[in-house]
């Protein structure tokens, strides 16, 4: 189930880079790239972090060509993809919460300390993001007051939790998805975020 959910927030998470490339006039290569390094941005992050190698884009190729491959669908139905805005919200919130737990779950299996696996987690959850919102010249949405960092922590932290309690490995997964995607989910709907930091040069004065 997890592996299934993995490769539909993987498409997901590349047609939705596509777009953003797409509303900075890139070109297909461009496209291709942004999706490519989105999609698979955070697990190479936490990949090196690690030192877990090879990279599993490396060790499954397979996964360039379905990015490239949804990136250049997505230019091709861009209009239709465009209106689809619920649907991939709620992909990209299953993105979040299925990269976390898969993040978590390579930290555990090279026996890190508890704070690095939910790094891990969180890495693999927010860096493709923020590496597309860099490439795309804006400032990553993660620091604009959007919770997604702490939805991933709050899933890590369920999931490492209810691993460690010896419970069952597909009982745990369903209770980190029901922690991880509503909260998520309810901070789109309700605009929850994060307290800013505001220094003008009034408050310098």
């Amino acid at each position: 189930m997890l592996t299934m959910m993995f490769y539909v927030a993987i498409t997901a998470d590349a047609m939705s880079a596509a777009l953003a490339a797409g509303r900075r006039n890139m070109d297909w290569f461009g496209v291709c790239l942004i999706a490519c390094i989105t999609a698979l941005g955070g697990g190479t992050a936490r990949d090196v972090f690690l030192d877990h190698y090879p990279l599993y884009w490396v060790h499954n190729p397979y996964i360039l060509v379905l990015c490239c491959c949804a990136a250049l669908l997505t230019i091709a139905l861009a209009p239709l993809v465009h209106r689809l805005r619920w649907p991939f919200l709620l992909l990209d919130a299953l993105g979040l919460v299925v990269f976390t737990i898969i993040g978590c779950n390579i930290a555990m299996e090279t026996q890190e300390h508890p704070i690095i696996v939910i790094v891990a987690g969180m890495v693999t959850g927010i860096v493709g993001g923020i590496m597309r919102d860099v490439l795309c010249n804006d400032v990553p949405l993660v620091f604009r007051g959007e919770l997604s960092a702490t939805v991933s922590i709050v899933t890590g932290v369920v999931y490492y939790l209810g691993i460690m309690a010896g419970l069952q490995a597909d009982l745990v997964l369903l209770v980190a998805l029901g922690v991880g995607l509503p909260l998520r989910v309810l901070s789109i709907l309700l605009k929850w975020e994060m307290p800013k930091f505001v220094f003008d040069r009034e408050m310098r004065k």
